[in-house]
């Protein structure tokens, strides 16, 4: 007992350690009460609310939500995978979603875990996990509440070096641990990251591979290749209802392919190249990875008091004024649309990297610094088009995920790992002395030398100027954007000197433990101090107090305006709204509206692809159109003419319209309603053909239908019956009920989305087909009398899957019981 006690010592404090540091990183705010503002989240509590509503009310998931882009899948959204058991593992790594303290701490101890079985000894696991865990991009990301992304980069190292392990005689632990962690990487349901986890993972196969070719061992391959299969059978398994439900829907989303031909050359078989494409690192920018300010930081608020933009408003607005506009003043000078910050792993972490290219031998140098390069070449994408072109169309998966710059996490992984490894080598003392300080000579050239190039040379290397600055230039304020380009120079300086003091401090500790002035455990100690006084700062400058506020503000995130009450009082029909108050580009960005109302607009990664077109193709030129003719005079007869002519906006049954969020909403009395009969229906060819025909059709007479729904159609011949009508009884987010009454069978349009994987209509109870109309409504032939439709969202999808992830989650609990049963033994 006394010798396990001994043998654990080391692991409780640095599990200890880690708990502390993740706590006084947010130590201020916390004491005060406060909670993080992230945008994303509030932007989910947004979207989710009708299903947190129905969630509240029935106990139960409702599976589509009408709040968003007038109708989409919930799951997508915020839906309870409840019959994955591995669940129960995710709340204890995230101390019962303990934000933002359980994000550093997860950061930490998913690579603390890896190091340790990748065979790092626990104190060095402990130094290592800083190195990982404090780059800033990933504070970054806490900050703008991408909470799934952040938990999948936590679960990524141990994934990884489950593999490694496995591969490395620890066949049943690693295997196992590669098993759990992947199943909760896919249980948050990030897959962009989880691809760019199979990455690195499938560059060390390839060298595993070679390996075992050249050493004739390929036999030794088969059982370690046969247990990371079953785990992930296993993991996939425990998430199949989410991935089912992800990928089936996938197709339909803006990351399936596009229908319309439209921009051939921009098309892939997911996103469009230049959507895809739109954040990419700039090629020079990659030296944020060793000095943070290179590129100037984030867009905006990096000039501080002391700078000369301050300074010159200062002298004509006043300190007050100037402090306020600094905080919008452009001190980002790379290519990225806009950036919320760098990627920084840490100059001293860079430097022992570098170190690690000389003193680590074997394949697993080779592995790390492969995925490295490929990291840092595929974030350039359009910066070099030809390659990223290839990519998008040819490596399978590739083309589904955006912001091809997030490629950078898997050097953010690597580059820390190597740096360790580094270490790992110089404390055990198997490197000859002589070459161990000639590599780190070479390494502070190397690193510390690009520093001093760019403390000295600065000034002749690059201009320092940024595109916003054209805009400051036309509006005659050149001298505003010559402090711009003297505090950007100042701000790469800065950041270089302070790089080359932490490369220095790491190689004055490297050479102390060299020539025996430093123990190791001190050298250990004292780097990992190097890595917080390095990171901690860089972080601060995008996660800090500022984003923090009072509960009751957090509670009160949003307010109905004057326009949401008057709309809230009208509960004669499920409309819906639209809100320009955001700016027709912030309609599909905009969650504040979902809040309250059945919204045209939204927020979310992966709306219709339809939806989007429709947008693209038809509502954004007659939405410019609108704001046009309303901006010449608001009067009722000028909103009812315009109006009038919105086919689309009436298709959709867009009761209101809010104009002004502090006057009543403008109302539109040629909405179609929740469902109508029409008298004709209009065969087109191809998707082309449907977009095109709802530029000039009537919605409230004719119907455009695709050509691949002729069969439902056979035999219809549609009467004019003027006593015809149909109108919803009752409405749930994933149940519709209509009642009809016709003299003859009419064509009935619904102003929902279609949606065949999960929607099912019933005529008086019987499963009837129903068919896509307008591009992207539901339509279906009613017979002549008295009849009740019924929609209900029913995906098989969902609820097979459900089953499978019950069955899989507890397989895999009980081996992972049995393995760890099994070590301690």
């Amino acid at each position: 007992m006394k010798q396990l006690n001994k043998d654990l010592k080391p692991y409780i404090i640095s599990l200890v350690v880690m708990f502390l540091i993740s706590i006084l990183f947010f130590v201020k705010p916390l004491s005060e009460g406060k909670k993080l503002r992230q945008g994303d989240i509030i932007n989910h509590l947004g979207v989710s609310k009708e299903i947190m509503d129905y969630r509240e009310t029935y106990n139960k998931e409702p599976l589509w939500t009408n709040r968003v882009f007038s109708g989409m899948p919930a799951y997508l959204i915020s839906t309870k995978f409840n019959a994955n058991k591995i669940l129960i593992f995710h709340r204890i790594l995230t101390l019962k979603n303990f934000t933002p303290v359980n994000f550093v701490f997860l950061y930490l101890l998913g690579f603390f875990i890896a190091l340790i079985l990748l065979g790092i000894n626990p104190w060095l696991s402990l130094i290592g996990s800083i190195a990982f865990a404090f780059s800033s991009y990933f504070f970054i990301i806490i900050e703008a509440g991408h909470n799934a992304k952040v938990v999948s980069i936590a679960y990524m190292p141990p994934i990884i070096a489950g593999v490694y392990a496995t591969f490395r005689g620890k066949q049943l632990i690693g295997s196992i641990i590669f098993g759990l962690f992947l199943a909760l990487q896919l249980l948050v349901n990030h897959l962009q990251i989880t691809y760019y986890t199979m990455i690195i993972i499938f560059i060390y196969l390839v060298f595993e591979l070679v390996g075992a070719i050249k050493e004739k061992a390929l036999a030794s391959l088969i059982k370690p290749t046969i247990l990371l299969a079953f785990a992930v059978i296993l993991a996939v398994g425990c998430n199949f209802s989410r991935l089912w439900n992800t990928l089936e829907y996938g197709r339909y989303s803006i990351r399936g392919k596009s229908e319309l031909t439209y921009n051939s050359e921009d098309k892939t078989t997911g996103l469009d190249k230049s959507y895809a494409m739109q954040w990419s690192y700039g090629i020079d920018e990659t030296l944020t990875l060793l000095i943070p300010n290179f590129k100037g930081g984030a867009s905006a608020g990096a000039f501080g008091n002391k700078s000369k933009t301050y300074k010159l408003i200062k002298r004509y607005q006043g300190s007050k004024t100037a402090g306020e506009y600094l905080k919008s003043m452009p001190s980002y000078w790379g290519n990225q649309p806009f950036t919320s910050g760098p990627v920084y792993v840490g100059a001293a972490v860079f430097f022992l990297f570098v170190l690690g290219l000389f003193i680590v031998k074997g394949r697993i140098k080779w592995w790390l610094l492969t995925a490295t390069i490929i990291s840092i070449i595929f974030s350039w994408g359009k910066n070099i088009p030809g390659l990223t072109n290839f990519l998008l169309d040819n490596l399978p998966g590739y083309n589904k995920f955006r912001t091809i710059s997030m490629t950078l996490v898997i050097a953010e992984f690597t580059i820390p790992l190597l740096g360790i490894f580094a270490l790992k080598e110089i404390f055990q003392g198997k490197i000859n002395k002589k070459e161990l300080i000639r590599s780190i000579k070479y390494s502070l050239y190397i690193a510390g030398g690009l520093c001093l190039i760019f403390i000295l040379f600065s000034g002749s290397l690059f201009s320092f100027s940024a595109i916003p600055d054209e805009n400051y230039i036309l509006n005659g304020q050149q001298e505003l954007v010559d402090s711009f380009l003297s505090d950007r120079k100042s701000l790469l300086i800065s950041d270089a000197f302070r790089s080359f003091v932490f490369i220095i401090l790491v190689s004055i500790v490297l050479f102390g433990f060299i020539y025996s002035k430093i123990k190791m455990q001190i050298a250990i100690l004292f780097i990992g101090v190097i890595f917080l006084f390095d990171m901690w700062p860089v972080n601060k400058r995008y996660l800090n107090e500022r984003h923090f506020v009072t509960k009751k503000e957090h509670r009160n995130t949003f307010k109905p305006t004057t326009a949401d009450l008057i709309i809230l009082k009208d509960n004669r029909q499920k409309y819906k709204v639209l809100n320009l108050t955001v700016g027709i580009d912030g309609i599909l960005r905009d969650s504040r509206t979902s809040y309250f109302h059945n919204s045209l607009g939204g927020y979310s990664g992966a709306k219709m692809r339809r939806y989007q077109e429709l947008f693209d193709y038809r509502l954004y030129n007659d939405l410019n159109m609108m704001l046009m003719k309303f901006r010449e005079g608001l009067t009722s007869q000028k909103v009812d003419s315009v109006l009038s002519k919105q086919s689309v906006l009436n298709m959709l049954n867009t009761r209101y319209i809010i104009y002004n969020n502090d006057a009543p909403p403008l109302v539109n009395n040629y909405e179609l309603g929740n469902a109508w009969f029409v008298n004709r229906y209009n065969l087109v060819n191809n998707a082309n053909e449907e977009i095109e025909a709802l530029a000039s059709f009537n919605p409230s007479k004719e119907v455009i239908v695709n050509t691949g729904f002729r069969n439902l159609l056979t035999g219809l011949e549609l009467v004019n019956d003027t006593a015809a009508n149909i109108f919803l009884t009752s409405y749930m987010p994933n149940n519709l009920k209509y009642f009809s009454e016709a003299n003859s069978e009419q064509l009935a349009v619904f102003s929902e989305i279609y949606y065949d994987k999960g929607w099912n209509a019933y005529i008086d109870g019987k499963l009837s087909p129903h068919f896509r109309v307008n591009y992207i409504l539901r339509a279906m032939r009613i017979p002549e009398g008295d009849h009740e439709i019924e929609f209900k969202f029913e995906p098989k999808s969902y609820y097979i899957g459900e089953k499978i992830s019950l069955i899989s989650s507890i397989l895999l609990i009980f081996l992972i019981i049995g393995t760890f049963v099994h070590e301690i033994r």
